[in-house]
């Protein structure tokens, strides 16, 4: 059941402790709750998931991680996703929920989780290339499935120069680029539960 208020759940794509996606998913939901959103931050590690095969899907069903984070994404009305880049795409871990949580119930329409949905995307990489190949293919993904990807993205470049000591970022642009996104993300999903 979704509230009135239109609710956003974030997740980073990497669960590594210390991960810089995860700082960036936390400074993300922190300016959307700032911005009158209900924000819930989630943490993929909460969720494991094997890796997807679908004959342990026919004898098994979806592992009960899967359902949880299934339905979660369903109470939402919209992903904001922070996901490192991996040899010029996301990260696999954020591939492998896409398609776990993907799959249809009995009766339920194809990618029915999905659609109707508007997405953010976010990457901080240790490169100069801010993670922006990832982000691409992420956006390329999202979009095929059915959701409305906002144009604003943040994407960090030099991680290790990025953040202070308390997990803010220090410069100008990053933190631009950040309440950009929110901006459009919060008018997007706003005007998608109007019109629902």
């Amino acid at each position: 059941m979704k509230t009135q208020e239109p609710r956003i759940l974030v997740f980073a794509g990497s669960t590594r402790t210390g991960s810089f996606n995860r700082k960036l998913a936390q400074l993300v939901a922190a300016e959307l709750r700032n911005a009158g959103m209900a924000v819930t931050l989630a943490d993929l590690r909460d969720y494991p998931m094997p890796l997807y095969d679908g004959d342990t899907e026919a004898a098994q069903g979806l592992p009960d991680t899967a359902r949880r984070f299934k339905e979660l994404v369903r109470e939402h009305d919209a992903l904001a996703i922070a996901s490192p880049e991996y040899n010029g795409s996301f990260s696999a871990l954020v591939k492998n929920t896409i398609d776990w949580i993907s799959r249809p119930a009995p009766g339920e329409p194809p990618l029915a989780v999905f659609r109707g949905k508007v997405a953010a995307l976010a990457s901080v990489s240790p490169g100069s290339g801010a993670g922006k190949r990832g982000l691409r293919h992420l956006r390329e993904l999202l979009e095929m499935i059915g959701m409305k990807v906002v144009p604003a993205q943040v994407a960090v470049a030099r991680a290790s120069q990025a953040f202070d000591e308390s997990g803010n970022l220090v410069r100008t642009e990053d933190q631009a680029a950040v309440r950009q996104l929110v901006e459009e993300l919060a008018q997007a999903v706003r005007e998608q539960t109007l019109a629902a």
